[in-house]
């Protein structure tokens, strides 16, 4: 997969300040604001950054914790996986593999099949129905 390395500016052009916010600079939106965390429609999830299908539906699940939750990515390979010891806290990092936006995290508290939660955030996904219709950032739908 061919990374995208854009520039700063280039970043803050093409997100919101809320995406640059998190994608960009590791952030965290608030627990339950985000907009698909309650979403049940069938689809896929992309960054946000790059398009790069990241999570499918039929991976998602309801883990309680206000954050969109998948048991595992599209393709393990869409998915980097870093150790993150920032805040006192031992956890591991998610980004996308082609243009390293930060995700969230992944927690191995998950259900079967992989046992593993992958705890991410709204700002960080696009969402895609199998329809083709997008429900990005800027479409005016909201959070939960």
């Amino acid at each position: 997969m061919e990374p995208l390395n854009l520039s700063e500016s280039e970043w803050r052009k093409r997100l919101t300040r809320e995406q640059y916010h998190v994608l960009r600079e590791a952030g965290t939106e608030r627990p339950f604001a985000g907009r698909y965390n309650d979403n049940k429609a069938d689809g896929v999830y992309r960054c946000a950054g790059c398009q790069l299908d990241l999570f499918d539906s039929a991976d998602k699940y309801d883990s309680g914790s206000g954050w969109p939750s998948f048991t595992q990515p599209v393709a393990q390979d869409h998915v980097a996986e870093h150790a993150d010891n920032s805040h006192g806290m031992r956890r591991v990092e998610a980004r996308c593999a082609r243009c390293d936006g930060h995700l969230g995290h992944v927690f191995p508290d998950g259900p079967p099949p992989t046992g593993l939660r992958y705890c991410m955030n709204s700002v960080s996904l696009e969402f895609r129905s199998r329809g083709g219709n997008a429900i990005g950032a800027n479409d005016g739908a909201t959070g939960s």
